[in-house]
Parts: structure tokens; sequence; C-alpha cells
């Protein structure tokens, strides 16, 4: 008998962070998970995580409506319908609900842990096989203090724990941040490679100053400058300038993808499972960048182990990630809620082995943080 999908959990888990996390769109001390459990008639449970950044902050989707669309009108979309049958789900989910790109990539990522779980393959071999099973992953230094910045990023080095970092930008004055960025850059030297990612924070004008005095300060990507809806800005930057612009607020899906590349964008894109709605979604996306020769970048709403582990399984199935991984959010989490920790070592993080994702919950540890 085919199995069918029997019901579907939601919870709020509030972790806390290590130290504040700061953007140009919120302070964070404390990240919320969606946790999906969704069980099936032969008895498999999958899991899948939706997970945003800073509440409201980042996009139209807060962990709290990501629960309550889930459970009043995805997830009764699904129960009672086949377990196994992906592509006709998917349909069934965008047929009647729009947007809710978080919301569909948590329910996403538990279908297709368990159908792994259920035939015994892992979900990069879902999807077409891991090309990769090590993947490079930079850390965001985002203390807002340069010298605590740079000693992070020595410890960081002298661990080889990560190789390339990122810095958070756009709350402050152009002059302030560039300072910052640029002594950064000047104490690494050689050593490290150093992004910024300003999240929409600067219009056009501003951009074309700031950027050019990151360009002359040797940053290597400048990450989203101006707001998403301005493909044309972001088009005129990425053909202005010799430092590559990375799309990312800007392309959320496949259709993004498309509209920049017509236009002439010659960057990188950010991939993300949850703004594009799904793994099997997002390496749509990819595939497309791929073949137009835009490079691409592994990037992260800040997921703990379980989001994480399903954005790994889609960058190892891609034939290169010419920018590297984001993936570090579990290590800005003080502690998780799965049985054993993602493995990070040598400059990146080793892809979860097993069938399905290659995780299983801490029961203990879920119970005390999710939100009662």
């Amino acid at each position: 008998m085919t199995p069918s999908i029997e019901s579907i959990e939601t919870l709020l888990v509030d972790l806390p962070t290590i130290r504040p996390h700061k953007l140009s769109v919120a302070t964070m001390a404390c990240q919320t998970l969606v946790i999906v459990r969704m069980r099936h008639s032969d008895g498999i449970e999958g899991l899948g995580e939706g997970t945003t950044i800073g509440g409201l902050s980042y996009g139209p989707e807060s962990p709290e409506s990501i629960k309550c669309n889930i459970d009043a009108y995805l997830a009764p979309l699904l129960i009672g319908q086949p377990s196994s049958n992906l592509n006709a789900l998917r349909a069934r989910l965008n047929r009647h609900v729009r947007g809710n790109a978080i919301a569909k990539s948590a329910l996403e990522t538990a279908l297709l842990d368990a159908q792994g779980k259920r035939l015994g393959l892992s979900v990069a071999e879902l999807l077409g096989g891991a090309r990769h099973d090590h993947l490079p992953v930079l850390w965001v230094l985002a203390s807002g203090d340069t010298q605590r910045d740079i000693d992070e990023a020595f410890q960081h080095l002298e661990t080889r724990r990560h190789g390339d970092f990122k810095l958070k930008i756009g709350a402050k004055p152009v002059d302030e941040d560039v300072r910052h960025v640029a002594a950064i850059k000047a104490a690494l030297g050689e050593h490290a490679g150093i992004r910024v990612d300003l999240n929409q924070a600067w219009d056009e004008s501003t951009a074309v100053r700031g950027i050019a005095a990151l360009q002359e300060a040797g940053i290597e990507l400048i990450e989203q400058p101006i707001p998403a809806r301005e493909q044309a800005g972001l088009i005129r930057l990425a053909n202005r300038f010799e430092v590559p612009m990375l799309a990312d607020e800007a392309v959320q899906d496949a259709r993004d993808g498309l509209d920049l590349i017509g236009g002439g964008f010659s960057g990188a894109f950010a991939l993300k499972i949850a703004k594009s709605g799904g793994p099997r979604s997002v390496l749509g996306l990819g595939d497309l960048a791929q073949t137009a020769g835009i490079g691409l970048y592994g990037g992260t709403l800040l997921e703990g182990s379980i989001g994480t582990a399903a954005a790994l399984h889609a960058w190892a199935t891609l034939d290169e990630m010419a920018w590297g991984t984001e993936m570090f959010a579990p290590l800005l989490l003080k502690d998780d809620i799965v049985a054993e920790p993602l493995a990070y070592r040598d400059f990146g993080i080793a892809l979860p082995k097993g069938p399905g994702l290659g995780i299983s919950l801490d029961e203990d540890k879920l119970r005390h943080y999710a939100r009662q």
C-alpha cells in the first residue's frame, strides 16, 4: 500500500546566539526556528525547518506566520495525500498557496527527508547525487567591534574552522562602515578573503561611493548593496565596478534569475533553499545561473542544523560553488536540538551521512527550547 501523510506538527524553537549578531536590518540575540515533524502511515517521520532573520525584518514571513500558515493552510493540503510523489505535492501547494516560500521549503525538506529514509537514500541522492562531500564555509563577523572582529577572524584561521569572512554593514554611515571593513582587511591581508553584505541598506548613489572605497580596500565581493526590487540599479553597479556584485534578496527564484541575466547582470547569485521554496526549486535557479556563467554562493537565513543540512544536500549536487557557502549558522547558536552536531573542519563542513537528511532530533533539547 502506498504510504500517505498522516500528520504535520510545527514547533517554534527559540535558541540563543553566542553573541549579538548585528545586521543592517536587525540585531539578533536569539534565533527562532520553525521545526516541522511530518508523520507518514508507514511510520516514517520527515523533518523540515523554516527559518528567517529578525522576525519580519528580512522579509514578509515571520516565524509565527510560517507556523500559522502551515497549520491552517498548507498542512491540510498535504494530509491524506500519497507521500512519495514530491512533484505532485509541490504542484498542489503552489496551485493553492501564493508565496510563503519559507513555509513551503520546510515542508519540501520534510518530504525529502521521509522519502530518503523510506528508500535508504540521502537527500543528495534523491536530488541526483552528491558531487562533493565537503563544502567550504565562511564565517560572518558581525559583532560591530573592529578589534573583536579581527581577533575572531584570526582565531578561526588558527583552528582551521573558517578561511574566509563576511562583514555585515549598512547600519552605520558609509565612511564609518568602510573604515571598519578596510581595517579588518588590512589586518588579515592575504590570509583570508573578505566580503561584505549590505542587506539592501544603500541607495544607488550611496552604493557608488561606498563600493568604490570598498574595492580600493581589496574587498572581493559586495552582497545586495541596494533594494531587491532595483534590479536595473544592481546591473549598473555590476557593470561599473571590477569587484563582483552578489545578488541575494534580488534573486528569489529562477524567474528573478532570468530577469537579471537577461538584463546583462554579470555578478553572482546567492542561493537559499528558504527563499526559493525548497531544495528542488533552488536547484532550478542554480542550473540557470551555471548555464549563464553566473557564479554561485550557498547562502543561509541562519537556519539551525536541520535547515543547514537540507541546504548542504542541495549544494553538494551542484558542479561548482565558485564563492563557497555560508552555512555557519548552527555555530552561531549556543545549543542545538539535534542528536549529532554537523561536522565543521578544515575550513568547511562535511555532508551529513545516512538516509534522508542524516539528522535526528534530541528530544530533550527540543522540549527544552520549544516555545510553550
